[in-house]
């Protein structure tokens, strides 16, 4: 959490500004009572009516410039928290995004997303809350007593006993709740992880009829959360109570005491009435800061699961080669595998070994396999999504890791399994792939996409809107605008894994066929299920089981590859793979 503190710097006239206008606002506040005994021990006591009229307008006064001073407290409070958050989440997304596929794996999406909100907001609001009021109420407390031993010795040493108790009662709930918090957050973590998965697989949930048995699983687990918040809480919720029960305490004994001094003629009225105010500010106070502490505490804990991921850094080391100046010959590899392995973390076995093959400029590869066997897997070493645990994996003759990861993801054009366009127009989405492209680059990808139809059919064509994960699109017409998106931007690799399984046998030709017509000669990497998809490539590789099974022409698998004859086989028949 001490570490978070550097955003603060930035903004350290208004962290300095804030508590500073709270101090004097402080400071009226603790001439009130002095103000008041003097109304009653001079202006009523003596009669004098023109004199309690002066100091009822100074009492005015004084609460005339507390408020001033109390809203630009608060203003300049709420800046610097929030442009403190602001840094923070910055900082942190951009550390996120820094990290791999592997890490990225382990740390489960929902609680990068927990600790982008629901933490970073309990440590604004702690931070926010700090600066109002953590020197405020000390400030108070201490100035109530100081107050109190300037009107009678005796008297403000039971101020000074009381502020003891409470502080050890304060204190000590603290201690004990922050590493509960702590534990609260995990809790919560695993809640809204339940909860992203039920949403995300609501189709899938209803589909096999299982909505009791996934309420049940989210009730068990929110009861667990449910259960240790009401028991932190029940602790927390004994300070107010404890507090005022103590400080009551306290101001019967100070009645008692002060009545028979006032008796004996050793205090005034006015001075027993302003010992109660400051007893009572003192109250008020320790509440404010019962629940700052409590506030605190979370904010601590949030703070510490922040920084700890701020502190991870990505898995991935990059070069400073820039692969959009990187140059080969015609006759050289622009992709290359040399020997090519990857286990992912935490697995005893390789999920990738042994794949070796190169790519000459404008050569298609297909990529084909059973589920499971590799295919993805294969096509995200090229990127770098995650890293070859064995061999190299080449662009233009240079292992992928001594490019910077910017460059090296900007030659290539990826088009994912899963189709993901976002809320914004049908360009705004195009433009992902190259925001300088102007409408010309952008019809001419649709064109090789064969997604003409597609936009034309929509109002507003290009500025057609599309709804969030494009839900206004069916699955052939997303498939179509991401690979336009993929191809605006001109790769020098284009990936398309598995991305026309939406799409009708002709379109998937065309589409095909349009891509090798292209003027600027991509290697294309082609990841399908189907054999008609990859059936034409000059270069077909088979992976079973994470091993390549064979690497070659259709008609040379068909002789050399049993796993390549049994998918063809199963798709079109043995008559048509004797043909």
């Amino acid at each position: 959490m001490k570490k978070l503190l550097k955003y603060l710097k930035k903004y350290s006239l208004e962290a300095v500004l804030g508590p500073l206008f709270k101090l004097l606002e402080a400071s009226f506040e603790l001439a009130v009572p002095l103000v008041v005994a003097a109304i009653i021990d001079k202006g009523i006591a003596g009669s004098d009516r023109p004199y309690a009229i002066k100091m009822s307008l100074v009492l005015i006064l004084l609460a005339a410039i507390g408020y001033i001073c109390a809203v630009t407290a608060q203003y300049f409070a709420a800046k610097a928290a929030s442009y403190f958050s602001a840094a923070v989440k910055k900082d942190l997304f951009k550390n996120i995004q820094s990290f791999s596929y592997e890490q990225i794996d382990n740390m489960g999406t929902t609680t990068l997303i927990t600790r982008m909100t629901s933490d970073i907001n309990q440590v604004q609001q702690g931070i926010n809350l700090t600066l109002r009021l953590l020197l405020r109420s000390p400030f108070v407390v201490f100035g109530a007593m100081v107050m109190a031993f300037t009107i009678d010795f005796n008297q403000a040493m039971i101020f000074l006993i009381t502020i003891v108790v409470l502080s050890i009662v304060v204190f000590g709930i603290m201690l004990w709740g922050i590493p509960r918090y702590k534990k609260i957050q995990e809790l919560l973590d695993k809640v809204l992880g339940l909860t992203r998965e039920n949403l995300s697989g609501v189709r899938v949930i209803r589909a096999f009829g299982l909505e009791d048995k996934e309420t049940q699983n989210f009730k068990d687990r929110n009861e667990i959360l449910t259960k240790l918040q009401e028991y932190v809480g029940r602790i927390s919720a004994l300070m107010n109570p404890i507090t005022y029960v103590i400080l009551n305490l306290a101001i019967i004994i100070l009645l008692k005491t002060s009545a028979d001094k006032v008796y004996a003629g050793v205090l005034t009225t006015g001075a027993v009435v302003a010992l109660y105010n400051y007893m009572s500010q003192i109250l008020v106070e320790l509440v404010k800061l019962a629940s700052l502490i409590i506030t605190i505490t979370k904010a601590y804990a949030c703070g510490n699961r922040v920084q700890a991921m701020l502190e991870i850094k990505g898995g991935m080391e990059a070069g400073n080669l820039n692969a959009r100046t990187a140059v080969c010959s015609e006759n050289e590899a622009v992709l290359s595998f040399e020997n090519v392995s990857l286990r992912y973390y935490g697995d005893a076995e390789d999920s990738l070994s042994g794949v070796s093959f190169s790519a000459l400029r404008g050569e298609t590869i297909g990529v084909i396999g059973g589920t499971g066997a590799g295919k993805t897997t294969l096509v995200n070493l090229v990127p770098r999504f995650y890293d070859a645990t064995g061999g190299r994996v080449l662009y233009k003759g240079k292992n992928v890791k001594e490019y910077t990861t910017e460059s090296l993801r900007d030659v290539i054009g990826i088009v994912p399994q899963k189709a993901v366009l976002f809320k914004g127009t049908i360009r705004d989405n195009i433009k992902w792939g190259n925001e300088a492209a102007g409408d010309e680059e952008i019809w001419d990808a649709i064109k090789t996409a064969q997604a003409v139809e597609v936009v034309k059919e929509k109002k507003g064509e290009l500025s057609a809107d599309i709804t969030q994960g494009g839900r206004n699109l069916s699955g052939g017409q997303k498939q179509r605008l991401t690979i336009a998106r993929a191809l605006v931007k001109k790769p020098e690799i284009l990936i398309l894994d598995d991305s026309s399984s939406a799409l009708d046998n002709m379109t998937d030709k065309n589409l095909r066929k349009a891509i090798s017509e292209l003027p600027y000669k991509p290697v294309t990497i082609i990841v399908s299920q189907r054999a008609a998809s990859v059936r034409f490539c000059d270069k077909i590789i088979v992976l079973d089981d994470g091993m390549v099974d064979g690497i070659g022409t259709h008609e040379q698998l068909l002789e050399k590859s049993e796993t390549y004859r049994e998918i063809y086989e199963s798709q079109f028949g043995k008559e048509a793979a004797n043909a």
